[in-house]
């Protein structure tokens, strides 16, 4: 066989355990898939303009990108090492097993790893050089086409049968792949009801979106509801089990249970949430109905303490985001949500529990799948993104996004309503005003008004003329700060520049 046969067993082999170590993490804890596990490392590892280069350019494609070029390249690797194999079979093993351990270093280096994720690599590398072992000793007793069975042909095999072998390895490493991925995706099945609010919000009125189709709702639907975070998995939490503490500068560190915070003083909020990497006019923003506890109560329970300046807030699987002190205590209704739209919040979108901080974006205030609330200084703590010079204020700056008519659509002429959404969390939005090509700045008729920290929904009618028209909108929150096209950023990505968008009237 040549130098490409045995490039290809490097790559079975690869495959193959890789998919075995896929699976047996699905099992347990799908984090530690040596894939996976490279994969994260990379994240944490990747500097910071190159983080913000792949959620701009890529968005929330850059998660399977970045698989898809760490499995490229392991099995480019594995193809050298299975041309190795035609003379240094012992070597070839070797480095195979040196490149799943690679995979194997990544899960136990993990701020949550336990001795128990070794195994997904243990079972990679067992299968891996089994398969490369396997099919490199089957294809060196391989005898040519046409060889009759007999004393010559020794205890040969044909290739028919080396064919099939490899087949047969590639087959079930694709199934166990898939089954893995399956597995490792699943969504829980939970049969929870979710207590009723002591503090319910009122019953949402009839948006603008009834009447003006293309304008998004006030409430978005928790399947349309936009997710932006570090993690390759999602994690999988037993929330019998899960606690949640509170501790550092606090007169009385507390631990909660699910129950415990079920039992607590619910309250139900409208808050929209975007991303610091939303881009002028796009989707990295969402508006829900929260149910929680307030984080000023458990805060006022656990008794804040010395000269505290942040809450570093951690995820179950050591993630960590620091959230300014005062923007926790200052009365607006910062939550350890527990629901979202009516339902126990969706594991993606941080299910048992996690922190939701209306008016900063959510790289500073929204922790997902919260395990700790550390009360502490700057000096002493360091979050995830702090370590990486991102700032520790981060306030959501009043924005506004044309969602009808479409960039680029085509409409006919006539009445057309111009329409979207406006956010200034926290301070509430004043005004929206559109621009027709050069013309002057207009006012947009405004939505219901559901609070100071969701979106509110508007529209203009636009006596459309054919021809090509450029639109453009801003808003004004209630401070009277205006959008304007040339503020600059105080950390990564967080411009709000005015929204232009250019249709075609028929």
């Amino acid at each position: 066989m040549g130098r490409t046969n045995h490039a290809g067993i490097g790559v079975l082999a690869a495959s193959a355990g890789l998919a075995a170590g896929h699976l047996s993490a699905s099992v347990d804890e799908p984090a530690a898939s040596p894939l996976v596990a490279v994969g994260t490392a990379v994240i944490d590892a990747a500097p910071t303009p190159l983080k913000e280069l792949a959620v701009a350019t890529l968005g929330t494609a850059d998660k399977p990108v970045l698989i898809g070029s760490v499995l490229a390249i392991t099995l480019a690797v594995a193809g050298l090492i299975g041309i190795l194999a035609r003379r240094r079979l012992w070597v070839a093993g070797a480095l195979l097993s040196a490149l799943v351990m690679v995979g194997g270093l990544a899960a136990l280096a993990r701020p949550t790893a336990t001795a128990r994720d070794a195994v997904p690599a243990l079972a990679a590398l067992v299968v891996g050089v089994g398969v490369l072992v396997g099919l490199t000793e089957l294809s060196r007793r391989t005898v040519p086409a046409g060889t009759r069975p007999g004393p010559a042909a020794g205890r040969g095999v044909s290739r028919r049968a080396v064919v099939g072998a490899s087949v047969g390895v590639a087959v079930g490493s694709v199934l166990a792949g898939v089954g893995g991925q399956v597995r490792a995706t699943a969504r829980a099945a939970r049969d929870l009801v979710l207590p009723r609010p002591l503090v319910p919000a009122a019953p949402l009125p009839t948006g603008l979106d009834a009447s003006v189709r293309g304008i998004s709702p006030l409430q978005t639907p928790t399947d349309r509801f936009y997710r932006v975070d570090v993690n390759l998995t999602v994690p999988r939490i037993d929330h019998d089990s899960w606690s949640l503490d509170i501790d550092g500068m606090v007169e009385r560190p507390l631990r909660l249970t699910y129950a415990d915070l079920t039992r607590m003083r619910l309250v139900e909020r409208d808050i929209t949430l975007t991303c610091v990497s939303n881009e002028v006019g796009g989707g990295y923003v969402s508006s829900g109905r929260w149910l929680g506890v307030l984080v000023s109560d458990l805060l006022e329970a656990a008794g804040v303490s010395g000269p505290a300046e942040q809450v570093l807030s951690t995820a179950v699987d050591g993630f960590t985001i620091s959230t300014p002190l005062r923007a926790l205590t200052d009365g607006r209704h910062a939550l350890v949500a527990i629901g979202l739209n009516g339902a126990p919040l969706p594991d993606e979108h941080g299910f048992p529990a996690r922190l939701v901080t209306p008016g900063l974006y959510g790289f500073v205030g929204a922790t997902k799948w919260l395990r700790r609330l550390t009360v502490t200084t700057y000096a002493a703590e360091q979050a995830y993104w702090t370590r990486r010079q991102w700032a520790t204020e981060a306030p959501v700056k009043t924005s506004a996004r044309i969602d009808t008519p479409a960039p680029l659509s085509t409409v006919p002429s006539g009445r057309v309503a111009i329409g979207g959404v406006a956010w200034a969390q926290h301070r509430g939005v004043a005004a929206v005003e559109v621009r027709i090509d050069d013309g002057l700045w207009q006012p947009a008729r405004l939505g219901p008004d559901i609070g100071v920290d969701c979106w509110r929904q508007w529209y203009l009618p636009w006596d459309a003329k054919p021809g090509l028209h450029r639109l453009a909108v801003r808003a004004t929150d209630r401070t009277g700060d205006v959008q304007t096209a040339d503020r600059a950023a105080p950390f990564p990505d967080g411009s709000s520049g005015i929204q232009e968008v250019v249709v075609t009237v028929s």
